[in-house]
């Protein structure tokens, strides 16, 4: 795609309907906008504060890009939350079948991978992001990298700070599409908030989502357990329970479970000032059964050989049994075996936003009509994780992103 460093006031080219867009924001929601506006008639110019298009969507792509999921629709439409009935309509139009479709047009195919997220076939998400960048610039899309927007003047114009001064655009319609507030090196880094809430628009303040928490563990834990996984337990907070895994780090846990219990740990914690999470270790035994295999005599065998011949424990989840339990509790099979189907962790802080995978927090829904324009703004709209709403992972941040 083109990249200039200087405008003139309107860079936009004539288009067939005779309107002119501009899009603020190269990731993902901005670059489907970009797509469906052009494909409408519209002379679109996208513009980007980064060098390049889509860094946190190829940063994400990394291990792979999980770009939706493969359940059915009505259970992928619980995924959302309190904000499923803004999403659900658009979810219905341009949710995961037409997603993969989308896909495929690029030339990219998806597969459904054994736990029902969707990625390419080749994993990566660089091929389809240049294969998505040659469709916009066959559609007549021009790009403007290191363009940073600062707000609107007095006569209502866009303002970018460029390398070579300030730039003003004006277009018959603008879409915000700006991120989130975590990941700052790759360009989400929610400073357009504050212009928003300067221009009368209310914004719920950001909180990290799908994120790590932060435990104090002693240095033994640290040193023996840092870096390994915890397979195979269910996590509980509240009313939530989650079946599935996570990792101790240096600083208290982070991986797949803790994401997808992240929201009702956080709130939990923001509410009332500690966060306890409840960990069954042997989610697949009856607590009686646990009681049982644990009376049995022990032995020469210590307390962690014991567990382990009895009930199949490895040695992170002993450790993490002897991190948190007395030695009373140890001693006493009744005891330990409802601590081991009820392991509370407690926790100290979500770990810091930047950190996220994504945010909650944002333009606040009664901003927005029904199709995403600020309703104080008409011709405005805020696309992607601008908007307060959360997922969990597993593809359903990036579908919502790409079907607003």
């Amino acid at each position: 795609m083109t990249q200039t460093n200087a405008l003139p006031a309107n860079p936009a080219k004539p288009a067939p309907n005779g309107k002119t867009a501009m899009v603020i924001g190269a990731g993902p929601a901005g670059l489907m906008a970009a797509e469906r506006l052009a494909g409408d008639g519209y002379a679109v110019t996208i513009y980007e504060g980064m060098p390049s298009a889509g860094r946190k969507f190829l940063m994400a792509g990394k291990s792979g890009l999980n770009i939706t999921h493969g359940e059915d629709l009505e259970t992928f439409l619980t995924r959302y939350g309190a904000s499923r009935e803004r999403l659900e309509p658009h979810l219905r139009k341009f949710g995961p079948d037409q997603i993969r479709q989308w896909c495929a047009g690029l030339g990219v195919e998806t597969f459904v991978g054994s736990s029902g997220r969707v990625f390419p076939t080749a994993m990566k998400a660089s091929p389809l992001l240049r294969a998505w960048l040659r469709r916009l610039d066959g559609l007549g899309c021009v790009i403007h990298y290191r363009h940073y927007w600062t707000g609107w003047n007095d006569a209502g114009q866009a303002v970018f700070k460029t390398t070579d001064g300030d730039v003003t655009v004006q277009a018959d319609i603008t879409i915000l599409a700006l991120g989130g507030g975590s990941w700052k090196r790759l360009g989400s880094d929610g400073k357009w908030m504050d212009i928003l809430v300067a221009a009368g628009i209310k914004c719920n303040p950001f909180k990290p989502a799908n994120c790590g928490f932060d435990i104090d563990w002693t240095d033994h834990l640290i040193d023996k357990c840092a870096g390994q996984p915890v397979k195979a337990v269910t996590l509980a907070c509240g009313d939530q329970t989650v079946r599935g895994e996570f990792v101790i780090s240096k600083t208290g846990i982070e991986g797949s479970a803790v994401y997808a219990i992240s929201a009702t740990l956080r709130d939990q914690w923001l509410e009332t000032g500690v966060g306890t999470l409840t960990l069954d270790l042997c989610p697949d035994r009856t607590i009686e059964d646990v009681t049982t295999r644990l009376a049995k005599p022990r032995g020469k065998n210590s307390l962690g050989n014991h567990l382990r011949k009895t009930l199949g424990l490895d040695a992170t989840k002993t450790a993490m049994i002897f991190e948190v339990t007395q030695r009373d509790i140890q001693n006493d099979p009744a005891k330990l075996a409802t601590a081991i189907k009820n392991l509370a962790l407690k926790i100290k802080k979500p770990r810091p936003i930047d950190e996220a995978i994504s945010t909650a927090g944002g333009v606040a829904w009664e901003e927005l009509d029904e199709n995403f324009q600020l309703i104080k703004r008409p011709g405005t709209y805020c696309l992607g994780e601008m908007v307060d709403w959360e997922a969990p992972t597993g593809g359903y941040l990036l579908s919502a992103c790409l079907s607003s």
